[in-house]
């Protein structure tokens, strides 16, 4: 399957959250995924990184508006790179080009990400597939989000965002959807 990885581009090398990002794309790449990430910094480069040195085939989806906004080229492990020229259009390969996606922590864009492909389940623009967040901190932003506008999302909508404590355990519900 194309997997998606959503994820925050402030994680640097040698820290808890870069280290996750890698097993992330170790495991992915392991069970035989292709890996898409918004190829930059941070989670991206960790999830590419894992990936690739498993063995893994690394697609970048990157845009222009990013690169004049931030000095950065596609990361080294990259091994194919889709270039967009606007963020929406980069959002829109990300979100329609996996059969799942994963969102580990991060902040404004990957809220941005995780809220649009739920959305666009939610309208039947395009099939319910797996959208697995990662960790407490997004357990518990969208807990006291249903709890708070429980009157806005059905349970029908709700369902279709899984929690995972952690990159294994996302990877063993991946697992159960494909199956």
């Amino acid at each position: 399957m194309n997997i998606t990885v959503f994820g925050g581009s402030q994680p640097q090398p040698g820290s808890p959250a870069y280290a996750e990002a890698y097993e992330l794309g170790k495991l992915l790449a392991e069970a035989g995924h292709t890996v898409l990430t918004g190829g930059y910094i941070g989670t991206m480069e960790a999830v590419s990184r894992g990936a690739s040195e498993a063995g893994g085939h690394v697609i970048g989806v990157t845009c222009e508006e990013i690169e004049r906004w931030r000095p950065v080229r596609a990361n080294g492990w990259v091994k194919e790179e889709w270039r967009r020229e606007t963020l929406m259009e980069r959002l829109q390969v990300l979100i329609e080009a996996c059969d799942a996606a994963i969102a580990l922590p991060g902040g404004p864009g990957t809220l941005t990400e995780i809220a649009l492909t739920w959305n666009l389940m939610i309208v039947h623009s395009m099939p319910p597939k797996p959208l697995i967040l990662v960790g407490a901190g997004w357990r518990s932003v969208f807990d006291r989000f249903f709890d708070k506008f429980h009157s806005y999302m059905p349970i029908n909508q709700r369902e279709l965002v899984s929690f995972a404590p952690d990159v294994q355990s996302a990877v063993q519900t991946l697992e159960r959807w494909h199956v």
